[in-house]
């Protein structure tokens, strides 16, 4: 989220009290339920919910949740254009209902000016066991300085060993796919010298992909997670993939969900991780698609999700413009950098001096 005066509103800009009041003034839908989850502690009613770190007393009650920004969800759709629609419907009455408290939606995957939540105070006897309860709660600071999408694909029609073999599918090759969604080139005030902060900080310590398992399929053990427990019957099935970088608009994004349903469909890949390669995607993060060999396995990975999707000519046409993409090897990344090096700002981050 940005101020009005352009300035990022994380969490030390802005309260939670003050992001709730916009998701207050947003409608609910009762349709929404039972697809979406409403949480433990009730803050996620509506389709929009403020996004946070959870703070809790010595009997787990909560105290506070110091805000990282205004979550958006859509409910299971039966086509990517319907999903991505909804999101821009969505994304749309947000920018309209935060505009009255002088707030505004930005994209970017990296918090621009500061690379660490402080946990503050430390945590309590409560906190530290329930933070250690799994992988992903023990690494759940890291995400208050992270933004991306989790883009999901229902497979419910799969059994759970095909779900988990997708899974490690996806996770194999994620080091390959996020460079097109690479979009934080910035932290702590300038640029790193990379393309995503939020991808050397995070994947490997976080999972690349999540998969939603039925009550009565065995979990994998992994660390970080590869598999969790439905909560909700409509997740029984969910494909989870975590990795991308947040994408502006909802045209990137329609070409990522269609390039994954052909790595879902395809039968030829052989690669498999229960984790993700920490150390490569670290790696990736920096040049992304102009490394040569990154270049080379994402565009295999193209011809593949492609001959996979044969006969679905909307995820084809879609597939085409993302192979546009990585033919430039264009990211959001590089148009960012080139906006801050012309003197402009970039998501909450003044551009740089420019030389009269």
């Amino acid at each position: 989220m940005l101020r009005a005066d352009g300035t990022f509103a994380d969490f030390t800009a802005v309260s939670f009290e003050e992001l709730q009041a916009v998701v207050d003034a947003l409608p609910a839908d009762p349709a929404d339920y039972p697809q979406l989850r409403i949480g433990d502690q009730g803050i996620k009613h509506k389709r929009w919910y403020v996004e946070g770190y959870e703070r809790f007393d010595e009997r787990g009650g909560l105290l506070r949740c110091d805000p990282k920004g205004i979550e958006v969800r859509t409910r299971i759709h039966t086509s990517v254009e319907e999903a991505t629609d909804a999101l821009a419907a969505d994304l749309a009455l947000l920018d309209v209902v935060a505009a009255r408290s002088g707030l505004a939606t930005t994209t970017i995957a990296f918090n621009p000016l500061r690379s660490h939540y402080r946990v503050d105070p430390p945590l309590n006897d409560w906190e530290r066991s329930h933070r250690t309860g799994s992988p992903e709660e023990r690494t759940a600071h890291l995400h208050m300085v992270t933004y991306g999408p989790d883009l999901n694909l229902s497979c419910a029609d799969l059994d759970a060993e095909a779900l988990v073999d997708v899974g490690r599918k996806l996770t194999h090759y994620s080091p390959w796919l996020v460079p097109l969604s690479f979009s934080s080139p910035f932290r702590d005030g300038r640029p790193w010298g990379g393309l995503s902060a939020r991808t050397q900080l995070r994947t490997g310590a976080r999972p690349a992909v999540l998969v939603f398992l039925g009550p009565d399929d065995a979990q994998v053990p992994a660390d970080p997670s590869l598999t969790q427990p439905a909560r909700l019957a409509a997740e029984v099935g969910r494909i989870e993939f975590k990795a991308f970088d947040a994408c502006p608009g909802q045209v990137l994004y329609g070409e990522l969900l269609s390039l994954l349903t052909g790595l879902v469909l395809d039968d030829t890949l052989p690669g498999r991780r229960t984790t993700p390669d920490g150390p490569l995607h670290r790696e990736v993060a920096e040049r992304g698609l102009a490394d040569p060999d990154v270049h080379a396995t994402t565009g295999e990975l193209l011809r593949a999700a492609a001959a996979a999707l044969a006969g679905r000519d909307a995820d084809l046409a879609r597939l085409e413009s993302l192979r546009g993409r990585w033919e430039r090897r264009e990211c959001p990344a590089v148009a960012m950098l080139a906006e801050h090096a012309a003197g402009r700002p970039v998501a909450g981050l003044p551009g740089a001096s420019v030389p009269g």
